[in-house]
């Protein structure tokens, strides 16, 4: 089995779907000759041509726009959005058109556009290139959010939105595109979208963690058990629809979690999750539910790795938890 990294995973489950379905098309800026910016589409150009791997203008919402009508009419687009942050001047197309066609219809409209896009910091790229914008698309009915750590699961996830009916948000943790590999499967294989996975078992503290922070979730798991404290790290994968019956049981073994993402504390996706863990699984809590996250500030240039959740900061949640 061929190791990749998370990029290679992108590009080699965009190449076996458009192998399988030559109604999938990929655009955006420079993903056609250049091979994007982070070269995760490198190659598509010269196997399927500029009909089926489209460079773009400069016009998020003219791309967003362009794959909803290319879907309505029975293509399965895969736009590209350069990062993350550059995907606001789309929102209205992704909230307001792309998100409803099929409730609006009465189902007769599906619009399955798979979004990709880059998130996160990591690669100094400051305010403008480092945004983790997640939880402003989960609050938007109609849309799946799917956010992948590896790049098994990459592969695996990204063929499983290029081939259901609902428009999807693929956010790829570009600070790890490169550090993170393993084995992937050269063949077809999918993932179910709303499955989360154990990716440590333990037994007094439920760690959880998506993107590019569970690596860091597994490496505080690391640094506990050498302090003789057992952390299971559950990895969401997908945020909308979400696992809550892999992660309530977590908690109820455990009776205590931590939540670990990059976005902003304030409304980040880790509140939805202790609001919806304290509704169902209250009696079984043992200490507050704790969230380790980036700051209510805009994201900074020199001092992004201040910002960004590591693994002490992980434990020393953790063991909060157990002191309380």
């Amino acid at each position: 089995m061929p190791v990749m990294n998370l990029l290679e995973s992108v590009r080699n489950a965009l190449q076996t779907q458009m192998r399988a379905d030559p109604r999938v098309v990929v655009l955006g800026e420079d993903v056609g000759k250049f091979g994007g910016v982070f070269r995760a589409t490198s190659g598509l150009f010269d196997e399927f041509g500029g009909d089926r791997v489209i460079d773009t203008p400069l016009a998020e919402a003219g791309i967003i726009g362009t794959a909803i009508g290319m879907a309505l009419y029975g293509l399965r687009p895969v736009p590209e959005i350069q990062f993350s942050d550059f995907i606001f001047p789309a929102f209205d197309q992704i909230v307001n058109e792309l998100a409803k066609f099929r409730y609006r219809s009465g189902g007769q409209y599906p619009c399955p556009v798979v979004i990709r896009t880059p998130v996160g910091g990591g690669i100094r790229g400051g305010h403008y290139h480092s945004q983790s914008p997640e939880a402003l698309f989960i609050h938007t009915p109609g849309l799946k959010v799917v956010c992948p750590s590896n790049p098994y699961d990459t592969k695996g996830l990204l063929l499983s939105c290029m081939r259901q009916n609902d428009p999807v948000l693929f956010m790829e943790p570009k600070r790890i595109y490169r550090a993170s590999k393993g084995e992937v499967p050269e063949g077809d294989y999918t993932i179910e979208l709303g499955k989360a996975a154990i990716v440590t078992q333990g037994t007094q503290c439920t760690v959880i963690a998506w993107s590019g922070m569970v690596s860091i979730a597994e490496e505080a798991a690391k640094k506990a058990a050498e302090a003789g404290i057992s952390i299971e790290v559950i990895d969401m994968r997908t945020l909308m629809p979400f696992d809550l019956e892999t992660v309530l049981a977590s908690v109820k073994k455990t009776g205590r979690c931590v939540i670990v993402h990059e976005a902003p504390k304030t409304c980040g996706f880790g509140a939805e999750l202790i609001a919806s863990i304290q509704e169902r699984a209250i009696e079984n809590l043992e200490a507050p539910i704790l969230r380790v996250t980036g700051f209510d500030t805009p994201f900074p240039y020199s001092l992004e790795h201040e910002y960004l959740p590591n693994a002490d900061r992980v434990v020393n949640a953790v063991r909060q938890t157990l002191e309380w």
